[in-house]
């Protein structure tokens, strides 16, 4: 590890309760955790969300949403075209679908191969490529049997099928919970994934682990300038995550899952350690502090995506949509929900091309933990219009 002796010995420490914890309570991700105790007093200043509160002045508002497929199977990665229409990944069939641009019935592109359902694991986050409408390719997180990886797809030119092109990345570790698996690509082209610590906090803080990290790579699989060292690592201490977007300044932002105490959203820098497993949000005093935290049981924070100066967050367990307006890299006011548990957990929150957001539930995935019995047409995708200030 990269920490000296007494972090270190902190962070094995912090380890082994964790995982000690787990073997007595049961598992303690978004899909299976035991009832949390009484929320600590913030150690350091953060804004922290306030459930029931209104946007501020000066704030991005939500239209109301409508409803554009319904029937899909445990989805999970959202991806655009430039056509308008949508890909979407199923974690436990390995499928992906596509929805058109103004909604309608999935229709099934093809089956990924060497995907592996576990009860947190499958087919992750997908990614078009920058050049889509060249390359027809399309990025992909897959929890193998031994291993998780990035795949390249390529989709057929009548979107038909699809097929396994190359592994961009391997070597990252799988398990039954905590697989990250959100991707996207970034202002600069290159690929920023988001890892999970695979239920061993130790792999969070480890240099030899690519696990708990936001790993960069370039679309051809290399390492990219401006990583802070040889290896796809950007930086590390992370728990689980499950969100990437990007402001339009470039500023890269994260959500992260914690463990019973703080949910974080980061802004992600080169190099920085985000502190798992010695700190949790804004309990604990190393590695870099989130910009905004969430208690887990009104947020389990998903999918995220940037419109007009706020980011939208979704919530498994809180089964909610988060706005936490932000700029140049702070955050500008404290988190407000919204749509709370009108739609059940929401896994993915994506800016369409037209402005508009696309939210994903997730209630036909089995979670033990923030689960809801599937509603009739679940899963399915709302288009919800975002209305800037005035």
């Amino acid at each position: 590890m990269r920490r000296g002796r007494e972090a270190v010995a902190r962070a094995v420490a912090a380890a082994g309760l964790a995982l000690s914890l787990a073997a007595v309570l049961g598992a303690c991700s978004p899909d299976a955790r035991p009832t949390t105790p009484a929320r600590p007093t913030p150690a350091r200043a953060t804004p922290s969300a306030t459930p029931g509160a209104v946007p501020g002045e000066g704030a991005a508002t939500l239209g109301t949403p409508v409803e554009l497929a319904t029937g899909l199977d445990a989805p999970w990665g959202l991806t655009f075209l430039p056509d308008g229409s949508a890909l979407v990944s199923e974690r436990i069939t390995g499928e992906i679908e596509r929805i058109p641009a103004g909604g309608g019935d999935p229709r099934t592109v093809g089956v990924v191969p060497g995907v592996r359902a576990t009860s947190e694991g499958g087919l992750l986050g997908i990614i078009a490529s920058p050049d889509f409408e060249t390359d027809r390719t399309v990025f992909a997180s897959v929890s193998g049997t031994d291993q998780n990886r990035v795949v390249a797809l390529t989709i057929a030119p009548d979107h038909g099928s699809l097929a396994v092109d190359r592994v961009l990345l391997d070597g990252i570790r799988t398990a039954d919970r905590h697989h990250g698996g959100r991707l996207a690509i970034g202002p600069d082209g290159h690929l920023w994934i988001g890892t999970g610590d695979a239920f061993e906090p130790e792999n969070a803080a480890s240099d030899e682990s690519l696990n708990g990290k936001i790993l960069r790579i370039a679309v051809d699989g290399s390492v990219p300038e401006g990583n802070p060292g040889p290896s796809p690592v950007y930086s590390s201490g992370h728990r689980n995550v499950q969100g990437i977007a990007f402001g339009p300044d470039g500023t890269a932002y994260a959500s992260e899952l914690g463990h019973r105490t703080w949910d974080e959203v980061n802004v992600l820098r080169p190099g920085a350690d985000y502190g798992w497993p010695e700190t949790e949000g804004i309990a604990g005093s190393t590695g870099e502090p989130p910009i905004a935290t969430i208690h887990p049981d009104d947020a389990s924070p998903s999918g995220v995506a940037y419109a007009e100066g706020s980011l939208w967050i979704g919530a498994l367990g809180g089964q909610r949509l988060w706005q936490l307006p932000v700029d140049g890299g702070s955050a500008t006011a404290n988190p407000v929900d919204h749509l709370v548990g009108e739609h059940g957990r929401i896994r993915t929150v994506g800016a369409a091309p037209d402005g508009s957001l696309w939210i994903m539930t997730s209630n036909t995935d089995g979670a033990t933990w923030g689960g809801t019995e599937p509603r009739a047409g679940d899963d399915r995708i709302l288009r919800v219009p975002v209305e800037a200030a005035s």
